[in-house]
């Protein structure tokens, strides 16, 4: 009896020990909607919706920060790794997203329609920064060399990201 007890307890120490982060996408389902995930896995649902994440933006100033879960169309992707995206906002603006401490990235690929969650915040970016992106971007020597000013960005620091298949 004191074997199986054992044998019991060893192998319950053995599966509750295993803590594997899996770095895999995954696809999940809502609402017969098909999304691939990325990054901490999040749900479709109480998604704000791209005006009122403008609505949002209007009331921070630089420095403040808001958690918000925001449903958008992408508008780019970095080129090189997939390691930003700049989603519509609407009237000719855009927000800047980035992966929390770079923990994932998105495929180059990637287009149409993501649910994003995390930080919310309004930052200055500064020319170099500004040049780099761009360069990412594979914009031209001139286009690079005209950029100036710093920028007033909408940014996101994203924690997981729906990306609707």
């Amino acid at each position: 009896m004191k074997k199986y007890f054992a044998l019991l307890l060893l192998i319950s120490l053995v599966f509750s020990c295993k803590n594997e982060k899996s770095s895999e996408t995954t696809t999940t389902e809502t609402e017969n909607i098909a999304y691939a995930s990325f990054g901490d896995e999040i749900k479709a649902d109480n998604a704000l919706t791209i005006q009122q994440m403008a609505e949002k933006y209007k009331t921070l100033k630089v420095g403040d920060t808001i958690q918000a879960k925001v449903s958008a169309s992408i508008n780019e992707v970095c080129s090189k790794k997939g390691c930003w995206m700049k989603l519509d906002l609407g009237n000719d603006q855009e927000i800047r997203v980035t992966f929390k401490d770079y923990g994932f990235f998105m495929p180059l690929n990637a287009e149409g329609d993501v649910i994003i969650n995390g930080k919310a915040f309004i930052t200055e970016t500064s020319v170099d920064d500004l040049r780099h992106y761009a360069e990412d971007a594979g914009k031209s020597k001139e286009e690079i060399d005209a950029i100036t000013e710093t920028e007033r960005t909408f940014a996101f620091e994203a924690d997981g990201v729906l990306l609707k298949q």
